[in-house]
């Protein structure tokens, strides 16, 4: 890394860096810094707490098998809203700290933002896969530091090599939303390439960031796929692929839906609350068919009754709930994010087959941050927002 570098350049550098950042213990960045421009947030509450900081702590690679990426542009994703408000405190509290020796709120400032599309700066020593220079993308798990800051630093395995027909603003709204999706259908559901042709998939809630993305990846894979969203969606998750498209403005979803004819293979639900009770009605019976759905009571649990607790009453429901969806010959199943860096690689290849496309709605400059956390909460999305950190 240094082999540029005179012998005496060397010993320098590598004092200074020392003294600037004496736990990076892998490695050395070339220009050595402790701080960084960031969004950050010191509590948890509505837009206000959020704040720009120029002198945000600068990531270090601690573990052999991390990378820094250099940020050109973030995705945001409603879960950044739900986390700027406390959801989730508890249990990546735990995931942070799971022997619980650090103090709470250790975990601020925090710097919010899942998705990310940059270059690798640095790599940690055990890093085969990936060069200083590499344009990359990735989906952050939701317990690291974010994408809203000049720098960000990940695990290799989170990271995969961005498609090269795509800008970072676009490819920084794919990530989260991509592995989210692959995770419920694939790792889930069970879905592949080679078995998606004679199947039926219903998307409740197709014209968000997980929607859409989920319509490309089934419609690449050759599924028949039906879509519920309002009225003034219909025309973009047509020129996606959907098949059929169900306005949930014009009448009940649930008769629209029994009146198509047909029941369905496997049902993914971003939307949950009521949809819970009668979607799964729609399954083929005793056929393998599943219902999967995003909105999940874990991380609600654990914040309302704390991480033991929490996990107990989960477990409870989750399993009354299977239980009671097998005696009536559908599989009941929840989907989770699944951060991976293998799954973007076969889902960047779909990109480069021209397969996949981004969908951003808007886009907002580093300064408008909080004007992008308020477009996130007003919900209705026809795509995603991303954030432009700086010039890729």
């Amino acid at each position: 890394m240094f082999c540029s570098l005179r012998k005496g350049q060397f010993a320098r550098q590598m004092k200074a860096c020392w003294r600037c950042s004496h736990t990076r213990l892998f490695s050395a960045t070339r220009v050595c810094s402790s701080t960084m421009p960031a969004w950050v947030i010191e509590k948890y509450g509505s837009n206000e707490v959020l704040r720009f900081s120029k002198d945000a702590p600068f990531p270090v690679i601690n573990y052999p098998n991390e990378v820094i990426v250099k940020v050109f542009a973030a995705g945001l994703n409603p879960i950044d809203v739900s986390m700027r408000g406390g959801h989730g405190a508890a249990t990546f509290s735990m995931q942070r700290d799971p022997l619980n020796v650090l103090q709470s709120g250790s975990e601020f400032p925090l710097i919010l933002g899942r998705e990310v599309s940059g270059t690798i700066m640095e790599c940690g020593l055990d890093v085969k896969y990936f060069r200083e220079g590499d344009e990359v993308w990735a989906a952050i798990p939701p317990w690291k530091q974010g994408s809203l800051a000049e720098f960000v630093v990940l695990s290799a395995n989170e990271v995969s090599h961005k498609p090269k027909s795509m800008t970072h603003t676009e490819a920084a709204g794919i990530p989260y939303v991509a592995t989210t999706v692959w995770s419920a259908l694939v790792n889930t559901g069970g879905l592949t390439k080679d078995n998606c042709a004679t199947k039926r998939i219903l998307l409740l809630g197709g014209s968000g960031g997980v929607g859409t993305f989920a319509i490309q990846l089934l419609k690449a894979w050759g599924a028949h796929v039906t879509v519920t969203c309002s009225h003034d969606a219909q025309q973009l998750v047509g020129a996606l692929g959907a098949d059929c498209v169900v306005d949930y403005t014009a009448g009940p979803v649930k008769d629209q839906l029994e009146a198509l004819g047909w029941k369905f293979d496997l049902i993914l639900d971003t939307i949950g609350g009521q949809t819970e009770h009668w979607a799964p009605g729609l399954l083929k019976p005793w056929s393998g068919s599943t219902y999967i759905t995003l909105v999940t009571p874990f991380v609600h649990n654990a914040d309302v009754l704390g991480v033991a607790d929490g996990m107990v009453k989960t477990a409870a429901l989750w399993t009354s709930r299977v239980f009671k969806h097998i005696a009536k010959g559908v599989n009941y199943r929840w989907g989770f994010f699944a951060a991976s860096g293998p799954a973007l690689d076969e889902i960047g290849a779909l990109v480069q087959a021209g397969q996949i496309q981004a969908v951003v709605e808007e886009t907002f400059s580093f300064p408008r941050v909080p004007e992008a956390f308020q477009r996130m909460e007003k919900g209705h999305a026809r795509g995603k927002t991303v954030v432009q950190i700086s010039q890729g």
